[in-house]
């Protein structure tokens, strides 16, 4: 999955009052007036919920209908749609939470959630809820149903479309799958303090995988794209970007060698590899982890972190991208984090929770996979800013050592930063020039320890394309990354050779 070339534009101001009530209008006809519910008897449930003493509690109302197109063969081979929506009750105190959810959106069924989430709860007086008032509203993206912007036979078309364009890139290329996927989401959410949020998300991605053959041999490449806008964004020549770039990783893994072992420079490019960065250095930055310290950031505000010019931020506010959101799921606006900032630790992502229990302030980086789900401190769009060197002035630095343009898997853990990551497309660098491509190449190393080993940060920061995904205690929400080239020294690489 290769990187596009924009860097992040910047975060879009408040918008108007009437978007936040056009927004809270939209939920409330969705999630609201089907079942007889507003205002009112949310108030109601609030006020069992707070006869005894919580610190906080919210409702979370959730719609999402869902679709995805798949090809293979030459063919579209399955199809899927689903509904899904439902709400969850959460009440916390102290440290503990109770939490109910329900696929069943009425009075009863809240009222039952609300009875069960009492039981962490301290016996008070009787509770009333304050007054309802609408939380402000961003517009990172149109309120659109990317589902209606195309019908079922165009929607083929634009696989069959991609599948032209990967087979007329190259003879060798023998087969093709493709990938489209679509969901609209409507959420609001109700606080015990009377803020209430809503948001209206439309998502998007199509995905290519080929393979090629050549004497024998086989090797495939992916490419693929998306973000928070509708089916419209696919056009010819952003289908034929996504053919080529798989065909031609695909290409250059024919004449792939085995990848060398060792300690060695490393030469990270720009935008995808910056899942690295989201993997071994993110998710170490996240609230919980520090609160319960088994990160090992946990205690270092204000420390050096990572080598001088190293600045990374976390910014759920940047348009129609993949991990951006209006607000979170606790109904809190997104926000430009700066986590690091010239190798210093600034701090964490926080969601509601973990920003209380550690008096610290609030991210907006408060997520949930779905209504069924607690939310938990997660990242939106994870990257690093530019440093001043000029890209090929850092490859012609290298004396002997791994350029990885793009990545497939990996693993982190958590608590001591080690990970180790698969380069689906890597380079030998011999004296400052791209040798051969090689194959097999793992980078193995430790997050905190990999920041502080940068000597050289490229002026072409990009971001990805809008494919990635992050997993975290069973949750998958989606999310971006992105960093400018970077050259790390002495990073441990495991290859076939």
């Amino acid at each position: 999955m290769n990187a596009n070339t924009q860097a992040p534009a910047a975060a879009s101001p408040a918008a108007p009052r009437g978007l936040a009530d056009r927004l809270m209008n939209t939920a409330d006809q969705c999630l609201l007036a089907p079942y007889a519910l507003d205002s009112g008897t949310l108030g109601k449930v609030f006020g069992s919920i707070l006869s005894h003493q919580v610190d906080y509690a919210d409702l979370y109302f959730q719609y999402t209908r869902s679709e995805g197109w798949s090809l293979e063969e030459g063919m579209v081979k399955s199809g899927s749609f689903s509904i899904e929506q439902g709400v969850g009750v959460r009440a916390v105190t102290g440290e503990k939470t109770a939490f109910a959810y329900s696929d069943d959106i009425s009075l009863p069924a809240l009222e039952a959630a609300a009875t069960a989430t009492r039981a962490i709860a301290r016996a008070g007086q009787q509770g009333t809820a304050p007054l309802v008032r609408i939380g402000a509203a961003r517009e990172l993206y149109a309120p659109k149903d990317p589902l209606l912007s195309l019908d079922e036979v165009r929607k083929v078309d634009l696989l069959e479309r991609i599948e032209r364009a990967a087979r007329a890139c190259d003879p060798r290329v023998i087969q093709v799958m493709a990938s489209l996927a679509g969901q609209y989401e409507v959420v609001m959410i109700a606080r015990h303090d009377g803020l209430q949020s809503a948001d209206v998300r439309p998502l998007v991605r199509m995905s290519v995988q080929v393979i090629v053959e050549q004497d024998g041999r086989r090797e495939q490449g992916s490419s693929g794209g998306g973000g928070r806008f509708d089916y419209s964004y696919f056009t010819d020549e952003v289908i034929g970007r996504y053919a080529k770039e798989a065909v031609d990783t695909a290409l250059l893994n024919l004449d792939a060698r085995p990848a060398p072992a060792g300690s060695m420079t490393v030469v990270l490019g720009p935008g995808w590899p910056g899942v690295l960065l989201h993997e071994a250095i993110g998710h170490g930055l996240e609230g919980d982890f520090n609160r319960k310290g088994t990160s090992a950031f946990t205690g270092r505000i204000g420390e050096r972190v990572a080598a001088p010019g190293v600045t990374v931020v976390d910014d759920g506010t940047l348009p129609e991208r993949r991990g951006s959101l209006n607000v979170d799921d606790e109904g809190n606006p997104t926000q430009r984090t700066v986590l690091i900032e010239n190798g210093v630790l600034q701090g964490y992502i926080q969601d509601s929770l973990n920003a209380r229990l550690m008096s610290m302030p609030v991210t907006g980086n408060g997520r949930r996979e779905s209504f069924a789900h607690l939310p938990m401190p997660r990242m939106t769009n994870t990257y690093m800013l530019n440093g001043d060197k000029d890209p090929e002035e850092i490859i012609r630095s290298v004396k002997r050592g791994l350029y990885a343009v793009n990545f497939g898997g990996g693993q982190v853990d958590i608590v001591s930063g080690k990970f180790v990551f698969s380069a689906s497309e890597a380079w030998l660098v011999e004296d400052g020039k791209l040798v051969h491509p090689v194959k097999g190449a793992t980078l193995i190393g430790n997050g905190p320890d990999a920041l502080t080993r940068v000597t050289m940060i490229g002026n072409d920061m990009k971001l990805d394309s809008g494919v990635g995904s992050c997993g975290k205690e069973g949750q998958s929400v989606p999310v971006g990354v992105g960093q400018p080239t970077l050259r790390i020294d002495g990073l441990t690489v495991g290859g076939t050779a």
